[in-house]
């Protein structure tokens, strides 16, 4: 199911129960392209993710009525969720530094 290039998608997210079966390390990032936080966080995670090349990046596009932001408690953006097989081993909210969201794919 992974492949070379991350899902990226601004009208449409994966289903819950497939996310949850997806194999592997998977980085769920949440937000908008319109925030001004997740257009600050982009340089870091570019970084952090040039360094972890295991990671399959999902970028997903949240906000009212998306049900994937809901299932997973996103209240603020970006929210960066880490999986591994489907299920959340780390998360990072609003971060801003490489260095953090490096040691948090390390650790996962």
């Amino acid at each position: 199911m992974h492949s070379s290039k991350p899902y990226l998608s601004e009208t449409e997210a994966p289903a819950r129960a497939e996310v949850d079966a997806l194999p592997g390390l998977t980085l769920l990032e949440f937000g908008t392209s319109w925030c001004g936080h997740c257009r600050a966080t982009q340089p870091a995670l570019a970084e952090a993710l040039s360094q972890h090349a295991q990671w399959y990046h999902i970028k997903v596009e949240d906000g009212p009525g998306r049900a994937l932001g809901r299932s997973f408690r996103v209240k603020l953006w970006p929210t960066l969720v880490l999986l591994r097989d489907g299920q959340e081993v780390a998360r990072l909210v609003r971060p801003t530094q490489t260095a953090d969201i490096s040691a948090a794919l390390s650790a996962a």
